[in-house]
């Protein structure tokens, strides 16, 4: 994996008069993540290609290492080959840093419990602030051993030898905080699934169900097919290994992808982006509907995305609850809308890289809205002019993406030109962004 790219300590970006080009996205992190732990669990070698090269799949890449997995990069590219180690790590007693992914903490929480072994799991400090205790909770019920070092319900973390039943296991977990939560105990099922099927079944409301569904698509593409009676129940049968698809390609990230579609829409574009299109099995393709209410065009093939808008944008008021990582990017759409917008049903946003509820509705007000944020929620009155800011990113990765979009022209107002502070946290999942930003638009002087 190549090392990340060094940025300085702050970026000023400086009004933006348009923005047009074509784009090719990195692969995404969900899929990424996800991919590299199904290859690791599998029968047989698998190639993935076009890898998300980040922080969090480094991250994933260093533990599965340290857990006896063998994998190689082919030189100059972003294809990998992991050797499956058939459902069985070889190394059961290891210290393992997670640095703050939850794609990665979430999901090797489980299949390592299940699996047995004597493991230390931590990261930054962000990531001692993050729950877990739900996940922690539903395992510990079904026979594992999970101790937490410091403060209960958050890592860092202890995991022994447990003593699981694998017949007739049924097993709950809460899932309105996060819904990696029940993806990794769909992830770690076939360990599970001996003699008797698994059911897992969700508590509460589940928060975010497209990303329930990446895990699914995955899954079964490594030969484990899960069956979902709505949200509410999944069943794993017995005797379901993982078995290597042979290639695995990961499409462009949608994520990343929602800035770019942004930018687009408030300043005119038009802009392309390709790696996705049409049939994408991530979530955020919804983004694409909620920028349509707000008066984006939008053309899509199977292959690319094009955005772009001839007017001044509207207001919404939305349920985001299924895309809550992209709908951050409407925000600051929002800032270029003739109204009110209203940001539902985001509770999840408190547990992310930092509360990004908080964090959002700070940063906007430096701009010049005026919002008023609750715990599921911002409601945003756009400013006359947008404000000159100096904007802190709270080591986000998405919040430093955002408010780079803050220095468009749209039809209706003049850019602002903001200061990012601490560029280096789109390192998390896009190292290339603000390189990428500057090429469509020509603006950032660093």
């Amino acid at each position: 994996m190549q090392p990340r790219k060094d940025y300085p300590e702050y970026i000023d970006l400086y009004p933006v008069e348009s923005v047009k080009g074509t784009i090719r996205l990195p692969g995404s992190k969900s899929i990424s993540n996800r991919a590299l732990l199904l290859a690791s669990l599998s029968k047989g070698k698998t190639e993935i290609l076009n890898l998300l090269e980040c922080d969090d799949t480094l991250v994933m890449l260093m533990a599965l290492t340290k857990l006896g997995v063998f994998w190689k990069q082919e030189k100059g590219t972003k294809n990998y080959t992991i050797y499956g180690s058939n459902g069985n790590f070889k190394v059961h007693h290891a210290d393992l840093f997670m640095g703050n992914a939850g794609t990665v903490i979430r999901p090797l929480t489980a299949i390592l419990a299940v699996m047995g072994g004597d493991y230390i799991l931590h990261g930054k400090k962000r990531m001692h602030e993050r729950p877990i205790g739900d996940l922690v909770h539903a395992l510990n019920a079904a026979g594992t051993q999970i101790t937490y070092s410091r403060v209960k319900n958050y890592p860092p973390l202890r995991i022994q030898y447990g003593t699981m039943d694998t017949q007739n296991l049924r097993i709950q977990v809460q899932c309105d905080v996060s819904s990696q939560f029940l993806t990794a105990l769909l992830m770690a099922a076939p360990l599970m699934s001996k003699k008797d099927e698994v059911i897992i079944n969700a508590v509460g409301k589940v928060t975010s169900k497209p990303y329930i569904d990446i895990t699914l698509h995955l899954m079964e593409h490594f030969g484990v097919k899960v069956t979902r009676k709505s949200y509410t129940s999944f069943i794993v049968l017995p005797h379901k290994n993982y078995q290597s698809p042979g290639t695995f390609y990961v499409e462009g990230d949608f994520s990343s992808a929602s800035y770019f579609l942004a930018a687009g829409a408030i300043n005119g574009g038009p802009l392309r982006l390709e790696g996705i299109g049409k049939n994408s099995i991530q979530g955020d393709i919804y983004f694409i509907d909620a920028l349509q209410k707000m008066g984006a065009t939008i053309k899509m093939t199977e292959s690319w995305i094009e955005v772009s808008s001839t007017g001044s944008l509207k207001p919404i008021d939305a349920d985001f609850n299924h895309i809550p990582d992209a709908a951050m990017a409407i925000a600051i759409v929002a800032l270029h809308a003739g109204g009110q917008s209203f940001l539902r049903n985001i509770a999840s946003w408190q547990f992310k890289e930092t509360n990004r509820i908080s964090s959002m509705a700070t940063e906007l007000r430096k701009l010049g809205a005026v919002v008023e944020e609750g715990d599921d929620y911002l409601y945003l009155t756009p400013p006359v002019e947008l404000k000159s800011a100096v904007i802190d990113t709270y080591e986000d990765h998405r919040i430093a993406m955002c408010f780079s979009l803050a220095s468009l022209n749209s039809s209706t107002l003049r850019g602002a030109t903001v200061r990012i502070n601490n560029p280096q946290c789109v390192a998390k999942t896009f190292p290339e962004y603000f390189t990428i930003f500057s090429n469509i638009n020509q603006s950032i002087k660093q």
